[in-house]
C-alpha cells in the first residue's frame, strides 16, 4: 500500500472515538453562527486531548490514555442513505487529486522510473539483486513519501459514514451535550426541553436512529455565553443554579465571542476550522461523524444551515423532528427538497465550494483566548464528565462478566435464557449460515460483553478489550450468531495488534474469517471493506506487503467500481513495495484500477494510474499494451480537456510500429484526427502542428535543380541529362565530376579555378552537400521527399506543399550580395500544391513539390506543410488509385482532416577526419535543403536525330544533334566533352568540303568520295592533312571537342542542327558513352560560371570485321639506293556470324597515314577488283610501303582503292576518326608503359633508344569496307572503318586490343571462340607486369635492324672453265645505316658454313683479296663495297656468307653482334 500520513495505531485509534451527541437551543446556534460554525463544527479542532488521561479499570488499576479523541456530533434521526454515502465518497476522492505543480516522486527500479508521488526521490539502482536495499532506504527515508491522499480521504469518510450497527456499539452516542444561551428568557426551562428531547429520541420506538450506547445516557449541560454581548452576572447566577441542579460535574460554562465582529478585522488570528471544514465542504459543505454536520432544523424553517452559507440566513425556533440526514440523495426529497423540515444544502461545484470556504472567515468574533477556553471545555467534559462515566459504566459491564464467570455452565445458560427472554427462536445450521444469524435483544449478556469490550477499546484499554472480544466470539459461535461473531473477530485481532508490548502475534486468520463471514454470508460489503482496510493497514505496518495485496484485491467485486478502484491501486503500491519490487504486477495492477477509476466516473485518477503504468509498460516491446494505455490516456485526457496530452498520447500509437489490425488501427487514426481538430480549433492562428503520420524518411529526401526532361518525340530523342527517375551510381557520379573538371582545365588554360563548384543537380545522400547548392532564377526547384505509411490503412493528404523561407538577395551587386528587406511571399516564389496524395497501407511513396522562385536569394526548404485525413472505408479495402479523378470531398473520410506540418531536417555526415572528431560523435552540414538561387541563366536543350542504337563494330553513322537554347540570354563556349572521343565527330575544319547527306537511304555515303581512274588500281592516291585541323593539335585534349556554332553563340530561342558521325567501338557489347555539353553565359556571373547538360548514349555493337597487320623490311634497296621500303601484310577476317543480317563485306580501300611512311602499291593485287568476304572468311592483302618524303607535321595519306570510289581519307570524318584513334592508342600504350616504369627507374641512355628507333615505325593503317544488310527485306549498304597501328618491324598489329598472355598460343578465331565460351578466362594472367624489369641493352633482334645490308649480283654467270678454270664474279654489298647516329661496320668474309646441308646443296666458293672491311656509315648513308667472289666448278652458291657487325660510333663493342641476312643469296655458275 501507499505511504499514509498517520501510522497505522494512530490511524486505529482515529477510527474508533467515543461518540458525543450535541443538541442546541435556537439561540445558542445563533451564537455559533456568528463565527459562521456550528457548535459541533466549532469545538471539533479541539476534540483531541492534548494531555494523557487516566482512569482505573475493573480491578482498580491505573490506566494511561494517550492522545485521546472525541467527536461531537448534532443528533441526526434518520441514518444515512447508502446512495448519499456513495455520492459523499465519490466526491471525496474526486476532491483528492496529486498537487498539481509538484515533482512527481520518481523511484528508479531496475530500468524503470516509477513518478508515482509527490516528491522528487531518484534511486539509480541494477535490476533485481541489488534494488531492494535502495527500495527499502527508500521506503524508511523521510523523503520518500509515495502517499495517495484521496485513499486516506475515502477511508476517513468511508469509516466515519458508516451507519451505527446492532451487532456492535463502537459507533454508538456515549454522551450528550445540552447546549443552551444564556442570553435566553428561561435557561434552565430550555435546559429541561432538551433533556425531554434526547429521551424522547433513545427511547420512543419512533426513533431507530442514532444508538445509543447505555439507556442511561451521560447528559452535560452547557451554558452558552456571549462575551460581547451577554450579561456576565445573569450567566454566572444561570450557571449556579445548573450547578446545585447538575452538580459541578456534570454543567459547565462556556464563554465565547470575546470579539465583536464590527472590529479587530485586520487583526490575524488563526484559522483551525478550515483544515476540518475545506475537506467536508466537498457535495453538501456537511461534515459527518467527526462532526462535519451541523443540521440545525425546525419546523418552520425550509433551510439547513451549514459551514459557507451566507450570515443573512435567519433560523428561528428549535425543531426536535431530527429525521433528516444530510447524506439522503436527491429523488428522496420532495419538492421543496426538505425532510419534515429539514433542507439538504448542496453546491454544484467544487471550486465554488473551495471559494466558499476558504472566502469565507471562521471564528471571526473568537480570540485566542476564547480558543484556549473551548479547549478547556473539552478537556473538563471529557475529565470530570466523559471518563468517569465510562469508567463506571465498564464497571457495571464487568461486574455482570465476573457474576457470570462464577456459575457454572448449565446454570448460566439458564440465566442467559432468563435474561434473554424472547429470542428468536433457533434455526438450522446451515440456516444460520446463510443468514446473519441471531438477533440479540439490548439486554443479552453477549451483548453486555460486547459493549464492555467497545468500552474498553474506545479508552485504549486494548488488553482488556481483547479478552472480551475473545469471549464474546466463542459464544456468538456456540450460537450461529454470524455477523456478532464477525463483528467480534475483527476486533479481536485490532485489539491483539494495538496491545502495547505484543503479547501475541497478530491473528490475521481473525481478520480473514470476519471477511469472509461479513462479504459471503451477511452480505454486507461494507463491513468486509472495514475489515480490509483495517487488516491491510496492519499487514502493511508489518511488511506483509503480498498478504496485504492479496487482502486488496479479493475484495474487489462488481458493485462497487470505486471501492475497487482503490483497493486495485493500493495492492499495486504493495507490490512495488515488496523487498523483490513487482514492477510488472504493480503496472498490471494500475491499469486495472485506472479502468475501475473510469467506470466510476473518477476520469482525472484513471488517466494518473494509465499513465503511472506506461512508465513500465514503454519500451519494452509489448506494443499492443502500450497502444491500449496511450488510447486510453488519450480519450481520458480528452474528456479532461487536456487536449495536448490527448494528442500527445494518440501520437504515440500512430508513430510506433503498431500490431493492430486494420479497423483497430482505423479507429486510432480518427479518434487522433478528431482530437487534433479540437486542439486546432481552440487556436486558429496558433502555429501548424507537428503531424506525426505519415512517416518522412529524412535522408532519403532529394532535390532537383531545373526542369523535368522532355519525352522523345519521333525521330528526335532528347538528351538523357539527369532526373529524379534515375538511380545514384557513384562511379558514374565520379565520371561526369571528373569530364567536368577536364573541359573546365581546358577553358583555364589547364587549370581548375579554386572556387570551382561540380555541378550537381540532383541531390541526395550520397552527393557532396556541405556547400549551399546553385539554384537559376525562373528554374524550378523540385523536393522529392519519401513518405512512408506504417499503418494498415490508408492516409489521404490533401493540398500538400513545401514550407520555406527566402531572404532575397542581388548577386549582381558590387559588394555581392546586399540584402533587399522584402516581404516574402508568392510573388517571390511559387509554390506547387498536390491536391490530393493517397499513400495506402503500409506504402512507401515518393512525393515531388516544385518550387518556383522568381527573384535572386537564398531560400531555405523548411518542411511541408498538408491536410491529414482518412478515406472512406470503401476504398479503404479496395485500395483506390489515386489517380483516379475523385472529388475532394467525396474523398476524405467524413471532412475528417487536419492540417499540420513536418519539418525536413537532414542530418549531415559524421565527422571522421581530425583526432577530435574520431574520439566524438559530430556531424557536419547537409545544405541540400538550402539553395541559392543565382541569376539567370542559358539553358541548353539538345535532341538527337535519327541517333542509332545498334551498330557494327568499326561501322559509321552519320546523325544529326539539333541545339536549341530555351532561356532568354544568349550562350556560348559550346563545348563536348566524352571518354570516348573516337566514337563521334562533329567534323574538323574540313567538314564543310563534305557533302551534306540528304534524308536517310540505302545508297547514301558518310564519306566524302571520288570517282577514280582505271588507271590507278594498283598505285595509291596521296593526299595530306594536318592534326591540327581535326582539333588535335599539340598540347590539346583530344576528349573536350569544341562544338562549331556559328559565331560561336547560340541566341535564345535559336536552334541549329549539326551533323554527327558516329563510329562504332571496335570491341562487341554494350557501351555506355558519356557525353558533357558544357556551355557558358555571354555576361560572367559572379556565382554560376558555366552550365553543363549530360547524355548516355546506349550502343550496342556487333561483331564485323577483324583486321592484323605486320611490317617488314623488304631487302631490296631501290631508287639506287636512295630510299627504303617495307612490305606491310593485312589480314582481315569476317567474324560476323550474320546476327546482324550482315551478307557479305567488302573491303573497298586500304588507305595509310603516317608522317615518315606511305602506301604505295598493292604487291598481290588479284585481277577481280573486288574483296568481298564472307562469314568467316579471311583475306590476305600485301602491299608496299616506302618511306616518304619530309612533310613536317602533316601527316601523308595513301589511298589503295579496290573499287570504283576513292574515299578521301584525309577528310572528315575518316580523318577524325583515325586521329581520334591514334590519340586514344597512343594514350592507352603511354598508360601501359607507365605501369612499368617506377620512381626508382631510369630511362634508357641515348645508345640504346637509337638502336631502337631502328626497329620501330610509324605506319597506321585504315581498312574501309562496306557490309551489305538485309533487313525487312531490304538491303541496306553499312560503311565502316577499321584502324591498325603498326610500331614495330616484325611485330603484330591488330584492329582491336588484344588478351594479354593467349594471344600468342591461339589463333584469332580460337581466341574468339574461346572468349565466347569462357568469358571468366579473361582473368587468367601468365606474366605478372609488376616483376617486369627494363632491359639494360637492347636485344638480338633490335640490334639486327641497325644496318640493312643487300648483294647485288647477277643471278646466273656463265663462264667457260676449260679456257679459264677460275671462276671470277663481280659481287657488289649495299649498307645501308638505318639509325640516325654514326655506325661502325666490320664486314668478315671467312666464315665458312659448317652446316654439311649446306655444303651438299650450295658448294664451297672463296671470296678474293680483304677478308675484313672496317667502314664507318654517316646516319642514314647508303655505302657500296665491292667484292669478288672466285668459284672453281659450275653449281649453285649461296653467297650470304658473309658476317656483319655494327655498333654505334660512340660506344664500345658491348652492343656488337652479327647481321643476319634474311634469306640466302643464291647464284648459277654456268660452263660453257
Amino acid at each position: 500500500m501507499a505511504q499514509c500520513v498517520q501510522s497505522v495505531q494512530e490511524f486505529i485509534q482515529d477510527s474508533f472515538v467515543p461518540l458525543v451527541a450535541a443538541l442546541c437551543s435556537e439561540e445558542a446556534e445563533r451564537l455559533t453562527r456568528r463565527n459562521n460554525l456550528g457548535f459541533s463544527e466549532l469545538v471539533k479542532p479541539f476534540c483531541r486531548l492534548t494531555s494523557e488521561v487516566h482512569m482505573r479499570d475493573p480491578n482498580n488499576q491505573l490506566h494511561v490514555i494517550k492522545n485521546l479523541k472525541i467527536a461531537v456530533n448534532n443528533i441526526i434521526t434518520h441514518s444515512p442513505q447508502p446512495g448519499g454515502i456513495r455520492k459523499l465518497l465519490n466526491d471525496v476522492v474526486s476532491v483528492s487529486q496529486p498537487a498539481e505543480g509538484l515533482v512527481t516522486n520518481v523511484i528508479t527500479a531496475g530500468d524503470y522510473d516509477l513518478n508515482i508521488s509527490d516528491r522528487s526521490v531518484k534511486a539509480s539502482v541494477p535490476w533485481y539483486n541489488n534494488w531492494k536495499d535502495t527500495l527499502m532506504e527508500l521506503n524508511t527515508s523521510t523523503f520518500y513519501s509515495a502517499t495517495t491522499p484521496w485513499f486516506e480521504a475515502y477511508r476517513e469518510s468511508f469509516l466515519q459514514s458508516m451507519p451505527a450497527s446492532d451487532h456492535e456499539f463502537l459507533n454508538h452516542y456515549v454522551a450528550c451535550m445540552l447546549v443552551v444561551s444564556s442570553g435566553e428568557p428561561e435557561p434552565v426551562e430550555q435546559f429541561l426541553k432538551l433533556s425531554q428531547e434526547q429521551h424522547r429520541i433513545q427511547h420512543s420506538s419512533e426513533y431507530a436512529y442514532p444508538k445509543w450506547f447505555i439507556p442511561n445516557t451521560l447528559k452535560y449541560y452547557v451554558l452558552l455565553h456571549d462575551v460581547s454581548a451577554g450579561e456576565e452576572q445573569r450567566a454566572d447566577s444561570v450557571y449556579e443554579e445548573m450547578k446545585q441542579r447538575y452538580g459541578t460535574q456534570g454543567c459547565y460554562l462556556l464563554k465565547i465571542n470575546s470579539r465583536g465582529s464590527n472590529r479587530g478585522a485586520d487583526e490575524q488570528i488563526p484559522d483551525p476550522w478550515s483544515q476540518y471544514l475545506q475537506k467536508n465542504s466537498i457535495q453538501n459543505q456537511e461534515s459527518y461523524d467527526d462532526g462535519p454536520y451541523t443540521v440545525i432544523s425546525n419546523k418552520n424553517a425550509d433551510h439547513l444551515i451549514s459551514d459557507g452559507l451566507d450570515n443573512d440566513i435567519q433560523v428561528d425556533g428549535l425543531s426536535n423532528n431530527f429525521k433528516a440526514h444530510p447524506l439522503q440523495l436527491d429523488h428522496l426529497s420532495d419538492t421543496s427538497s426538505s425532510f419534515d423540515g429539514t433542507d439538504y444544502i448542496k453546491t454544484t461545484s467544487l471550486h465554488e465550494s473551495k471559494k466558499t470556504s476558504s472566502g469565507t472567515p471562521h471564528g471571526a468574533c473568537l480570540t485566542l483566548t476564547d480558543h484556549d477556553r473551548i479547549r478547556q471545555f473539552i478537556q473538563e467534559f471529557t475529565f470530570r464528565g466523559l471518563l468517569p462515566h465510562i469508567e463506571k459504566t465498564i464497571r457495571q459491564l464487568n461486574d455482570q462478566l465476573i457474576s457470570r464467570k462464577g456459575l457454572s455452565r448449565s446454570l448460566f445458560s439458564a440465566t442467559k435464557k432468563w435474561f434473554s427472554g424472547s429470542k428468536v427462536p433457533e434455526k438450522s445450521i446451515n440456516e444460520l449460515k446463510n443468514t446473519s444469524g441471531l438477533l440479540y435483544p439490548p439486554e443479552a449478556p453477549e451483548l453486555q460483553i460486547r459493549k464492555m469490550a467497545d468500552l474498553c477499546f474506545l479508552v485504549q484499554h486494548y488488553e482488556l478489550a481483547y479478552s472480551c472480544y475473545h469471549t464474546a466470539k466463542k459464544d456468538f459461535l456456540n450460537d450461529q450468531a454470524m455477523l456478532y461473531a464477525a463483528g467480534a473477530l475483527e476486533m479481536a485481532a485490532v485489539s491483539a495488534f494495538l496491545q502495547p508490548g505484543a503479547p501475541r502475534p497478530y491473528p490475521a486468520h481473525y481478520m480473514d474469517t470476519a471477511i469472509q463471514t461479513y462479504r459471503d454470508i451477511c452480505k454486507n460489503m461494507v463491513l468486509a471493506e472495514r475489515c480490509v482496510l483495517l487488516s491491510a493497514e496492519i499487514l502493511k505496518s508489518q511488511s506483509k506487503y503480498s498478504d496485504a495485496a492479496a487482502l486488496l484485491i479479493r475484495l474487489t467485486s462488481e458493485d462497487s467500481d470505486l471501492r475497487s478502484a482503490l483497493l486495485l491501486e493500493q495492492a499495486a503500491h504493495c507490490f512495488i513495495n515488496m523487498k523483490s519490487p513487482m514492477v510488472r504486477k504493480f503496472a498490471f495492477h494500475m491499469i486495472l484500477a485506472g479502468h475501475r477509476y473510469s467506470k466510476a466516473g473518477q476520469k482525472k485518477h484513471a488517466l494518473r494510474c494509465y499513465c503511472q503504468a506506461m512508465q513500465v509498460y514503454k519500451g519494452k516491446g509489448w506494443s499492443l499494451a502500450e497502444d491500449h494505455i496511450n488510447f486510453t490516456i488519450g480519450r481520458q485526457s480528452f474528456t479532461l480537456r487536456q487536449l495536448d496530452n490527448a494528442v500527445s498520447a494518440f501520437r504515440h500509437i500512430l508513430i510506433n510500429d503498431s500490431k493492430q489490425p486494420a479497423a483497430q488501427q482505423g479507429t486510432f487514426l480518427r479518434e487522433y484526427l478528431y482530437v487534433y481538430k479540437n486542439v486546432t480549433q481552440l487556436s486558429p492562428d496558433g502555429p501548424l502542428p507537428q503531424l506525426p503520420l505519415p512517416y518522412i524518411n529524412n535522408s532519403a529526401t532529394r532535390v532537383f535543380f531545373g526542369h523535368d526532361r522532355r519525352p522523345a518525340e519521333g525521330e528526335k530523342q532528347a538528351a538523357t541529362h539527369i532526373s529524379l527517375d534515375q538511380e545514384y551510381d557513384f562511379e558514374s557520379s565520379h565520371q561526369w565530376k571528373e569530364l567536368e573538371e577536364q573541359v573546365v582545365a581546358v577553358v583555364n588554360k589547364g587549370i581548375i579555378p579554386s572556387n570551382f563548384q561540380p555541378t550537381q543537380y540532383c541531390l541526395n545522400s550520397y552527393s557532396d552537400n556541405s556547400k549551399f547548392p546553385l539554384a537559376v532564377v525562373e528554374e524550378p526547384v523540385t523536393v522529392e521527399v519519401a513518405f512512408r505509411n506504417p499503418l494498415k490503412v490508408p492516409l489521404l493528404l490533401t493540398d500538400l506543399s513545401l514550407l520555406w523561407k527566402f531572404q532575397p538577395k542581388d548577386f549582381s551587386a558590387k559588394h555581392n550580395g546586399a540584402t533587399k528587406e522584402l516581404a516574402c511571399g508568392n510573388d517571390m516564389i511559387g509554390a506547387e500544391v498536390i491536391a490530393e496524395f493517397l499513400i495506402n497501407s503500409e506504402e512507401t511513396k515518393m512525393a515531388r513539390l516544385k518550387l518556383f522562385p522568381h527573384q535572386t536569394g537564398e531560400l531555405h526548404i523548411l518542411g511541408v506543410v498538408y491536410n491529414l485525413g482518412t478515406i472512406q472505408g470503401t476504398m479503404m479495402i479496395d485500395g483506390i488509385d489515386p489517380s483516379i479523378g475523385l472529388q475532394a470531398g467525396k474523398f476524405v473520410y467524413n471532412g475528417m482532416s487536419v492540417r499540420g506540418r513536418q519539418d525536413l531536417e537532414i542530418q549531415g555526415p559524421r565527422l571522421n577526419n581530425t583526432k577530435e572528431e574520431k574520439t566524438s560523435i559530430k556531424y557536419g552540414p547537409d545544405r541540400r535543403l538550402d539553395p541559392i538561387i543565382t541569376e539567370e541563366m542559358p539553358l541548353l536543350e539538345v535532341f538527337f536525330i535519327n541517333f542509332p542504337t545498334g551498330l557494327l563494330c568499326g561501322e559509321i553513322r552519320k546523325a544529326y544533334v539539333e541545339f536549341v537554347n530555351v532561356s532568354k540570354c544568349p550562350l556560348t563556349a559550346l563545348k563536348v566533352v566524352s571518354k570516348h572521343p573516337e566514337f563521334f565527330t562533329f567534323g574538323g575544319n574540313t567538314a564543310v568540303l563534305t557533302p551534306l547527306s540528304p534524308s536517310a537511304s540505302e545508297n547514301c555515303s558518310a564519306y566524302k568520295t571520288v570517282v577514280t581512274d582505271s588507271t590507278s588500281v594498283c598505285t595509291a592516291l596521296m593526299s595530306s592533312a594536318s592534326s591540327v585541323n581535326f582539333g588535335l593539335g599539340a598540347g590539346s585534349q583530344p576528349e573536350v571537342i569544341h562544338v562549331p556554332l556559328p559565331d560561336s553563340v547560340l541566341l535564345p530561342g535559336a536552334s541549329i542542327q549539326l551533323p554527327m558521325w558516329l563510329h562504332g567501338p571496335d570491341e562487341e557489347g554494350v557501351h555506355e558513352i558519356n557525353f558533357l555539353f558544357y556551355y557558358e553565359s555571354i555576361k560572367k556571373h559572379s556565382k554560376m560560371c558555366h552550365r553543363v547538360l549530360r547524355h548516355t548514349a546506349v550502343i550496342c555493337t556487333s561483331r564485323s570485321l577483324n583486321v592484323q597487320a605486320t611490317v617488314c623490311r623488304s631487302n631490296a634497296l631501290e631508287d639506287e639506293g636512295k630510299g627504303d621500303n617495307m612490305l606491310v601484310f593485312v589480314d582481315v577476317e569476317n567474324i560476323n556470324t550474320s546476327e546482324a543480317g550482315v551478307k557479305e563485306f567488302h573491303i573497298v580501300q586500304v588507305s595509310s597515314n603516317s608522317k615518315h611512311w606511305k602506301l604505295q602499291k598493292a604487291v598481290n593485287r588479284s585481277e577481280d577488283k573486288d574483296y568481298k568476304l564472307a562469314s568467316r572468311e579471311r583475306g590476305k592483302l600485301c602491299f608496299k610501303a616506302v618511306r616518304c618524303k619530309n612533310s613536317g607535321e602533316n601527316y601523308t595519306f595513301a589511298d589503295v582503292v579496290f573499287g570504283n570510289e576513292q574515299i578521301i581519307s584525309s577528310a572528315s570524318p575518316c580523318a577524325d576518326f583515325f586521329f581520334r584513334s591514334l590519340s586514344s592508342e597512343l594514350k592507352r600504350t603511354h598508360a601501359q608503359s607507365n605501369m612499368f616504369q617506377g620512381a626508382a627507374k631510369q630511362s634508357f641512355d641515348e645508345a640504346v633508344r637509337l638502336i631502337q628507333k631502328c626497329s620501330e615505325v610509324d605506319l597506321n593503317i585504315v581498312v574501309l569496307w562496306k557490309a551489305y544488310v538485309v533487313e525487312d527485306n531490304k538491303q541496306l549498304i553499312l560503311e565502316g572503318q577499321h584502324h591498325v597501328v603498326l610500331h614495330t618491324v616484325g611485330k603484330e598489329a591488330f584492329s582491336f586490343p588484344q588478351k594479354q598472355g593467349f594471344k600468342k598460343i591461339l589463333r584469332n578465331s580460337d581466341w574468339e571462340d574461346l572468349e565466347q565460351e569462357s568469358p571468366e578466362m579473361v582473368l587468367l594472367k601468365f606474366f605478372r607486369p609488376e616483376n617486369t624489369s627494363l632491359p639494360t641493352r637492347p636485344t638480338p633482334e633490335q640490334l639486327s635492324n641497325l644496318i640493312k645490308t643487300s648483294l647485288h649480283y647477277p643471278e646466273s654467270f656463265n663462264h667457260s672453265f676449260h679456257q679459264k678454270s677460275l671462276c671470277l664474279v663481280p659481287v657488289t654489298l649495299l649498307l645501308s645505316n638505318c639509325s640516325e647516329a654514326d655506325v661502325d661496320v666490320i664486314i668478315d668474309l671467312r666464315h665458312k658454313t659448317t652446316s654439311p646441308e649446306a655444303l651438299e646443296i650450295h658448294g664451297s666458293f672463296t671470296w678474293l683479296g680483304q677478308t675484313q672491311y672496317k667502314l664507318q656509315l654517316k646516319s642514314q648513308e647508303v655505302y657500296n663495297l665491292q667484292l669478288k667472289a672466285c668459284f672453281v666448278r659450275t653449281g649453285v652458291y649461296n653467297l650470304g656468307t658473309h658476317r656483319v657487325f655494327a655498333k654505334l660510333a660512340d660506344q664500345a663493342t658491348l652492343f656488337e653482334t652479327s647481321q643476319q641476312n634474311s634469306m640466302p643469296a643464291l647464284i648459277i655458275i654456268n660452263n660453257i
